[in-house]
């Protein structure tokens, strides 16, 4: 197996070499690429940064000469989830590996991004132990904290860089069973839909079909999205589509104005139900902001207070559920629980709010041209799980008959 061990070489050279040399000692082969925008390599690679710079055909001795660090390493990224993917289209590589600071890790990641998920990637940082998500994006980067800045070689780092080489040479060297190759269905679901996925997906895998579930937690719906639009999925089963509440409200779980997006790009057969939509997520509860104390709010626990979406916010929110829908070409359609749209929606329950139902259903059935479904049951109840699984069997079968 060949491992490629990227990164700044020009700054961090002798570290990368080390974790080259282990890898070797383990028996696998080693691509050394340099990504360095500063002074000649400490170490030879076996790829130049000008090679890998020429996938985008850019001038990187003209971008080094005017000696603006920042966008040299915005270049370089951008050439780096170019060239990668290439090497591993090729069978060139089985696993990367990168040690960093701040330029290391933007760059290393930025290739690893590019990646497919599955493929080995360990990012050695010393900026693992903050906030990783804009480095991983939605993809399976195994991040490792450097303990020590990645700045020669010393008992901690040698410790390190050690384990982080042994690590991904115990990646490329695991076998990937592949017991299923059934046809994906992806599908939405948070505490208050646990019930109503987990039902829905008995029926679906009866059916023949292996089904992914995602945590509608802002990067769940992110990584969900990613996926249907890479072209593997065969259906989709969005019950959970609380994270537009977020977007909506500015709330901590929103996975970004695209969701809900990939299905038209993909053209995937689809069921959209506004799950969760009664409620955005927001931190402790000392930590709401002060316009919101009046609104109506539950603890769901001591990190989590919930909030109930009004009127008029669910009059938006359908609509944009609506608006999402219409746009995907293949056939797609809008299940409404109308008793409950979560668990804590019902009647009797805290957030239940007829006339925020009301706005929220009601603009549904106003701007959506797809197939619109209600329901007199709550979501979680068997009666709309399986209804929603078999509606997305029907709707794959009336794609699988369209021409190509």
């Amino acid at each position: 197996m060949t491992i490629a061990v990227v990164g700044t070489l020009d700054s961090k050279g002798h570290e990368h070499a080390f974790v080259a040399e282990q890898i070797q000692k383990r028996g696998h082969q080693v691509l050394l690429v340099d990504l360095g925008t500063g002074r000649a390599p400490q170490v030879s690679p076996d790829i130049s940064r000008f090679e890998v710079a020429k996938a985008v055909d850019l001038d990187l001795q003209a971008l080094i000469e005017k000696g603006d660090r920042g966008e040299c390493v915005v270049a370089m990224s951008e050439a780096a989830s170019v060239f990668f993917p290439s090497l591993v289209a090729q069978g060139a590589i089985h696993g990367i590996i990168s040690l960093g600071g701040g330029g290391g890790t933007a760059l290393g990641t930025s290739a690893m991004r590019a990646l497919p998920i599955g493929f080995p990637k360990i990012m050695v940082s010393t900026l693992a132990a903050g906030n990783t998500s804009h480095y991983l994006g939605t993809k399976d980067i195994t991040m490792i904290p450097s303990i020590v800045d990645v700045a020669g070689l010393n008992r901690i780092s040698r410790t390190i860089l050690s384990r982080a080489a042994g690590a991904i040479c115990g990646m490329v060297e695991s076998n990937i069973s592949e017991e299923s190759d059934k046809p994906l269905i992806v599908a939405s679901m948070f505490g208050n839909t646990t019930d109503c996925v987990s039902m829905a997906s008995e029926v679906l895998e009866a059916a023949g079909y292996e089904v992914l579930i995602f945590h509608a937690t802002g990067t769940g719906g992110q990584t969900m999205e990613a996926l249907i639009e890479s072209g593997m999925i065969s259906g989709v089963l969005d019950l959970t589509t609380t994270e537009w509440a977020d977007e909506l409200l500015g709330a901590t779980l929103s996975a970004g104005p695209k969701r809900l997006d990939a299905m038209s790009k993909a053209g995937v057969p689809a069921v959209l139900c506004p799950g969760c939509l009664d409620m955005a997520n927001y931190g402790e509860r000392s930590s709401l902001p002060e316009q919101l104390e009046k609104r109506t709010l539950y603890i769901h626990n001591p990190q989590a207070t919930l909030l109930r979406t009004n009127a008029n916010e669910c009059k938006k929110l359908g609509r944009i559920l609506a608006e999402k829908a219409n746009a995907n070409s293949a056939p797609t359609a809008i299940l409404n629980p109308k008793k409950g749209i979560s668990l804590i929606s019902a009647e009797g329950q805290p957030f239940y709010d007829p006339e925020a139902d009301s706005a929220l259903f009601g603009a549904i059935h106003e701007h959506a041209t797809c197939e619109v479904v209600d329901y007199e049951e709550e979501i979680n109840s068997k009666v709309f799980a399986q209804e929603a699984a078999h509606k997305l069997l029907e709707l794959i079968r009336e794609h699988q008959k369209k021409p190509n």
